[in-house]
């Protein structure tokens, strides 16, 4: 059995690395993993991240190929009327999933447990915070502007995935800052869209 590799400050690096990613993945399912496949078969990434599993896939032909297709349908597919919002139902959970498997591709040389824990506790709960959020987001602008104002949402959506993933990548110790304001901010609208018009509590006394 292979010993993982990683010492403590990679494990640190390559964490904000895979939060980074994870955040991205709120946004949208399949433009970080074209992104770091991409960075990956470039070897652009600043730390050493072992060529396995599903990060050797992502940077390989067969996967750069599918992932960009399905990248542009997705992007495309947020300016059709009607159809962003169904795309918000099945992103849902696939944002989860995608947010774990990309923390856990950048953990692959860590021990398993700390690889899958991380990846299922903070990645899918990063990535499925901040997905909730930009829900909550097209919800009120569907409400307000009858889905005109969705196409201006969908490209500041775009934008921030990829500005996430391209900072996870290149600097991920500063992109951690920008996970902890992506999710508080995303919390926040799920907080005003969900529970604002909750009833007090019953006194009972």
């Amino acid at each position: 059995m292979r010993q993982p590799q990683m010492n403590e400050f990679d494990i640190i690096v390559a964490s904000s690395l895979g939060l980074g990613l994870a955040a991205a993945s709120g946004f949208r399912v399949f433009i970080p993993p074209f992104l770091y496949g991409l960075f990956l078969r470039l070897d652009m990434v600043p730390i050493s991240i072992p060529m396995t599993g599903i990060s050797e896939w992502m940077a390989s032909d067969i996967g750069l190929i599918v992932l960009g297709v399905a990248m542009i349908v997705e992007i495309l597919g947020y300016y059709i009327p009607w159809i962003d919002n169904l795309l918000d139902t099945i992103a849902s959970p696939a944002a989860i999933i995608a947010g774990v498997m990309m923390m856990s591709s950048t953990l692959s040389d860590t021990h398993p447990a700390l690889q899958w824990g991380a990846s299922i506790i903070a990645g899918g709960g990063v990535s499925g915070t901040i997905q909730i959020g930009t829900v909550a987001t097209r919800a009120v602008s569907t409400a307000t502007t009858g889905g005109l104002g969705n196409p201006i949402v969908s490209t500041i959506e775009a934008g921030a995935c990829i500005l996430c993933t391209i900072l996870a990548i290149l600097l991920p110790i500063i992109a951690l800052f920008l996970v902890i304001v992506l999710v508080g901010y995303s919390g926040r609208q799920v907080n005003k869209r969900f529970f604002k018009n909750s009833p007090d509590p019953i006194d009972v006394g």
